[in-house]
């Protein structure tokens, strides 16, 4: 999980939706070493300023964003499943693949589309047998 000693955390508040999915999703684009512009079309384009006070303060986010980061976390979740290794996971994501007609599987997913992140979810949740 994500270190957010910035943002001050009740310890007997329960963290909402938008923080805690913020957390998860800025910790797994830390691991696939993401840039800000990839991670910025996977949470479905909002404006660099929204993004930058996402990373900085968290804030409310949409239900789209909020199923694009589910869909993340699914990813990431079958790839630790598939490949015990990360950086075999981290690997895989970018190499070309011909489920997807040679495009990798983060191009894909950076296509914009909820749709286009859905798929890579689906295609690895059908190799894992889920």
């Amino acid at each position: 999980m994500r270190n957010v000693a910035h943002h001050a955390v009740d310890p007997e508040a329960t963290p909402s939706p938008a923080e805690t999915g913020l957390d998860v999703f800025f910790s797994i684009a830390d691991a696939w070493s993401l840039t800000s512009d990839q991670q910025i079309t996977l949470l479905g384009s909002p404006a660099r300023s929204t993004f930058f006070k996402w990373k900085k303060e968290r804030g409310t986010i949409s239900i789209d964003t909020q199923e694009r980061i589910s869909h993340v976390v699914s990813i990431y979740k079958a790839l630790n499943i598939l490949f015990p290794e990360p950086e075999r996971g981290k690997s895989w994501l970018r190499q070309p693949n011909q489920y997807f007609d040679g495009t990798s599987a983060l191009d894909v997913m950076l296509a914009g589309k909820v749709g286009d992140i859905s798929a890579v979810r689906g295609y690895l949740d059908a190799q894992r047998g889920g």
